[in-house]
């Protein structure tokens, strides 16, 4: 490890203590310093605990993909040091922002790399990205001087303690994403980029599912792994999208967020249309919407259910089938894919 690396951590350690005596404790609040800007410091309720950031972040960490697209998509490349754990090409339009952004790593970076781009703010789509056996926990960024902040989609009403991916106490609602879009927006001091993306977002979905009624068709959501296939259960963001087209997700008798499946149960349940993940990394089996197909219509248990004998396949980005912006081209694509195959009325 270069020798300059423990002088810089603690530099950082003085900094947090520097920041935490600004920001509370014993004795008076001092003075804000001249020129500083309004607003600040902005202090925040994230995923159970106090998130207080002192002024406008200039070097921020986004370590999901969800996340690093909605600071790109709010006009901030250039207060972005570093992204990480992709699953998809970036959002269309944002190919010249992102280009400006350094990835860290496709998968999680270690603690070190990102604290080597000297951030003043990291950001992520998961709890697991900023815990035990991701990136680094909340904690060891907040000590030096850190904030961490996680979306509240993957918090708000969803129990984490488990080893999978989540339980779902109660539905997901895309209104935790526009949360985390105005949340992002103010702490970087741009509330009104927030709300104009918020009402793009609102937009396109009212569009989407104008003038259909989708509720006589049924769907089942295939993340990943063709071995052990993770399926969407009720209440996570396909969720979002089986709600908003009023179709049946047939695996809604679970809450777990991804519950592993077996594929004779799949084929049971023989829904209408079939949502698959078109993933370009490489983490499981079957990553790509084409492996995906590819095994679907060899399988002898998947190969003669109504979805694979008619084709009927919609394929989706990861992102779309996360809670991020991207939620909403879920929406957009499914309700497509239903007209298409003549589903709606």
């Amino acid at each position: 490890m270069p020798l300059a690396r423990p002088a810089r951590t603690a530099a950082l350690v003085l900094a947090g203590a520097l920041l935490a005596a600004g920001c509370g404790g014993g004795g008076p609040a001092p003075a804000p310093a001249k020129g500083a800007a309004s607003g600040y410091p902005v202090t925040l309720d994230n995923c159970g605990r106090s998130l207080t950031v002192a002024r406008a972040p200039r070097r921020a960490a986004a370590l999901d993909q969800g996340s690093a697209e909605i600071l790109l998509s709010l006009g901030l490349a250039d207060r972005m040091v570093g992204t990480a754990t992709w699953t998809d090409p970036v959002l269309k339009g944002l190919e010249k922002e992102n280009a400006k952004v350094p990835r860290l790593a496709d998968r999680y970076p270690s603690f070190e790399k990102v604290l080597d781009t000297e951030p003043d703010l990291v950001t992520a789509s998961f709890l697991h990205t900023v815990g035990t056996g991701g990136v680094a926990p909340r904690e060891r960024f907040e000590k030096l001087g850190v904030p961490a902040y996680v979306s509240p989609s993957d918090c708000a009403g969803k129990d984490n303690s488990g080893d999978g991916d989540g339980v779902r106490t109660r539905p997901l609602t895309m209104d935790a994403v526009y949360g985390e879009v105005r949340d992002l927006a103010r702490i970087f001091g741009v509330p009104e980029r927030g709300e104009k993306l918020v009402a793009q977002l609102r937009a396109r979905v009212a569009k989407a599912t104008a003038g259909d009624d989708f509720s006589d068709a049924s769907v089942l959501y295939w993340f990943s792994d063709a071995e052990a296939p993770y399926m969407a259960g009720c209440c996570g963001a396909p969720g979002i999208v089986s709600e908003t087209l009023g179709v049946k997700n047939v695996f809604d008798d679970t809450r777990e967020e991804w519950p592993q499946i077996n594929w004779e149960t799949v084929a049971d349940r023989d829904p209408d249309v079939l949502v698959i993940a078109d993933l370009t990394r490489r983490a499981q089996s079957a990553e790509s919407a084409a492996k995906k197909i590819e095994f679907l219509e060899s399988h002898p248990a998947t190969r003669n259910m109504t979805a694979v004998k008619h084709k009927r396949y919609v394929l989706l980005s990861g992102q779309a089938m996360n809670p991020t912006i991207r939620t909403v081209e879920g929406v957009e694509k499914v309700a497509a894919a239903l007209r298409t195959y003549g589903l709606a009325r």
